[in-house]
């Protein structure tokens, strides 16, 4: 609880000169591959939309925007030459042609789900859009797994903070 009290300072300067824009660029970045503190500034800014310096529905729309669209850049980067590169640099790192080969069955048997999860866990998150390109899951159903994966997230970690901000006060 303390990080996140410590953590308000440091992204209130930045949001009080650019409001929700910053926490778009942050997700949108880190979900296409950049490492930057996307879930760490999602809560701090639902934290500061439940004080009152930001409009929560603002900071919703932002993440959920900057989370879709990074996902989607992410994907047309791994669609349009994610293929090539796995098959070029992946025994450098044990991603040997039948491992990909299975990668890529896993991936169309359970690829929609592994979409959706994928939001929650830190390093899939940045890596989700490449992947399901690379893998050339179809773009309807990449679109629909990733936008409710991106709500639920979003859900989570603005909407969480946001109605549970008394929680954080009564930390001190």
């Amino acid at each position: 609880m303390q990080f996140f009290q410590d953590l308000l300072p440091l992204i209130e300067k930045y949001v009080a000169a650019y409001g929700v824009l910053v926490i778009f660029i942050v997700v949108y970045f880190e979900s296409f591959g950049a490492p930057l503190p996307g879930e760490t500034g999602v809560i701090a800014a639902g934290l500061l939309a439940a004080r009152g310096d930001l409009s929560i529905a603002a900071v919703f729309l932002a993440v959920f925007s900057g989370a879709v669209l990074g996902d989607s850049t992410g994907y047309l980067i791994g669609r349009f030459g994610g293929r090539r590169l796995l098959e070029r640099f992946g025994p450098y790192v044990k991603l040997t042609p039948d491992r990909l080969e299975a990668l890529e069955a896993r991936f169309a048997d359970k690829g929609f789900y592994l979409v959706m999860i994928a939001r929650f866990l830190i390093l899939l998150r940045q890596l989700n859009g490449l992947i399901a390109g690379s893998m050339e899951m179809p773009w309807h159903r990449f679109i629909v797994a990733q936008m409710i994966g991106a709500a639920l997230w979003t859900s989570v970690y603005a909407l969480g903070p946001y109605f549970f901000a008394d929680l954080f006060r009564a930390a001190r």
